[in-house]
């Protein structure tokens, strides 16, 4: 089913038809301030042949009694025992007297909406166990929720719909994903809710990627961010960044070079030393924003999945979002920690950083989106540049759809290079030349340790540039090797990623 042929039912309808379904029983079990999905089946009419047991446990000596202690009680792990506590007391209880006619479902939620004092996150873990046809293995689908109505009721109010339209999506949207996802917001819209993480298992998704979906998740503005493991699993980026430090490498990584790995590698041992890093757990990430993934005009899920695939490969966790900025990904960061954030990045993008165009939508321009990326210990950790691989960036850059990038732009322009006499010559932090008049800004950013040169690089990957290197790999020169970590060089050849040729023979 098309979204565009998709009829947008009323939450309550929805209730209504599951509820007049014949073969699906279950168990709805909401704990936390989570209790709302289940009253519109009741209010819908026709409860009693679809609901087998309802159950809240808002104390946690209760919830702690039915499920066990956790350590958190909006939690993915909460979650799964209430899913499996559940699930298994509807088949010991009721397999025998129906269970060869009965698709058996759970659906569960654990919650925390705004408290009195406005000062948590509100937040919760969302999910369905169900069979498909009677007797079948189960199959389940999780995700995690965030609320952003400013009132707890109104809170409640969204949860109650979204959990709706999370139900009968798994119903009757299971062999359309994306259909499924679209229809998460029905009667709502995403600024009341948030996605930023959906998982599918189970025998009737053995075909599913989910890393599909989670880029759907960005797609549609469920979500702003996606995250994804070392083996290629989702994450949840509260779990994962929680209270830690966050150093961060933005690229397009079509492929990963070289130079992106040195630049990791080197600004990793500078972020470690900082006084401020000492003692804490940190998390090392490498983000693709959307804008590098449609660099194409339009979305490979193919070529997406095969950078995931090389990153993950060398031991890289993957973050995919939709901001063009940088002050809007370290804002994001700040939801999740208060501990020192810092950004990897060529010259290159620190030119960009400083071109005021990406900011005329801000009242305060390029000075507010300064301060709101540098609160709160923001270090930007810059790696150089040989001249003439700059050179070659810009009149690339020059050429590629979009505005023109800013130091190709009539003077004074952004980037523009320091004087030079040879294409050796270093392009750093310390000698960039930025339009005369951000150069105070420059200054004072560069003399408080906002910014830094990273040093210890490797002098033999200056010269590579990644749209240099892909081009290599699409005509099929054999150059192309000696700039991509030797780890990636045999996958990139076997699987034929980047439209690199077939090996001979």
């Amino acid at each position: 089913m098309s979204e565009e042929k998709r009829e947008l039912f009323t939450t309550s309808r929805k209730a209504l038809t599951i509820n007049l379904g014949e073969t699906r029983y279950g168990t709805f079990a909401e704990i936390g301030a989570g209790q709302e999905v289940v009253r519109h089946f009741f209010q819908a009419g026709g409860a009693s042949g679809t609901i087998a047991k309802t159950m809240s446990a808002y104390d946690m000596a209760f919830s702690d009694a039915i499920y066990g202690k956790a350590p958190r009680y909006v939690s993915r792990e909460r979650l799964a025992t209430m899913l499996d506590h559940e699930y298994r007391l509807l088949e010991e209880r009721l397999a025998g007297a129906r269970g060869a006619r009965t698709s058996f479902f759970v659906f569960a939620d654990t919650v925390a909406t705004r408290n009195f004092k406005g000062d948590n996150d509100a937040h919760g873990w969302m999910g369905i166990r169900f069979q498909i046809h009677p007797q079948e293995p189960p199959n389940d689908i999780i995700l995690h929720v965030r609320m952003w109505d400013k009132e707890a009721v109104q809170q409640q109010e969204a949860l109650g719909v979204f959990g709706v339209n999370f139900i009968y999506g798994a119903f009757f949207h299971r062999t359309s994903p994306e259909t499924f996802i679209r229809s998460l917001v029905d009667n709502l819209s995403t600024d009341r809710i948030e996605v930023d993480m959906l998982k599918f298992t189970g025998p009737a998704f053995a075909q599913v990627d989910n890393r599909l979906l989670s880029l759907v998740l960005v797609q549609t503005g469920l979500t702003n961010a996606v995250m994804f493991g070392p083996d290629g699993d989702v994450l949840q980026p509260s779990e994962v960044l929680h209270r830690k430090a966050i150093l961060v490498e933005r690229g397009s990584f079509r492929p990963a070079t070289r130079v992106n790995i040195d630049m990791l590698d080197c600004t990793t041992a500078l972020f470690l030393k900082e006084p401020a890093v000492k003692d804490r757990a940190v998390m090392v990430l490498t983000e693709i924003t959307m804008n590098n993934l449609l660099a194409s005009g339009s979305l490979d899920a193919g070529d997406f999945l095969a950078r995931v695939d090389l990153l993950g490969s060398i031991g890289h966790t993957v973050i995919i979002s939709n901001y063009s900025e940088f002050f809007r990904l370290t804002t994001y960061f700040r939801r999740y920690t208060k501990e020192m954030i810092g950004v990897a990045l060529g010259v290159n993008n620190l030119v960009e950083i400083f071109n005021e165009k990406y900011y005329e939508n801000l009242p305060g321009g390029i000075l507010e989106s300064f301060g709101r990326m540098f609160r709160q210990s923001v270090k930007l950790y810059v790696y150089p540049m040989r001249a003439a691989a700059y050179e070659r960036y810009l009149a690339a850059a020059a050429t590629q759809p979009g505005p023109a990038p800013a130091a190709a732009a009539p003077p004074p322009a952004a980037g523009a290079l320091h004087p030079a006499s040879s294409a050796d010559v270093l392009i750093t932090a310390d000698n960039l030349q930025v339009p005369a008049h951000l150069r105070h800004l420059y200054t004072h950013l560069l003399e408080n340790h906002c910014i830094e040169g990273v040093t210890g690089f490797n002098p033999d990957t200056l010269n590579i540039i990644s749209r240099d290197v892909l081009a290599m790999i699409k005509r099929g020169d054999p150059a192309w090797e000696s700039a991509v970590p030797p780890a990636l060089v045999d996958t990139i050849k076997q699987r034929g990623l980047f439209d690199c040729p077939p090996a001979a023979g």
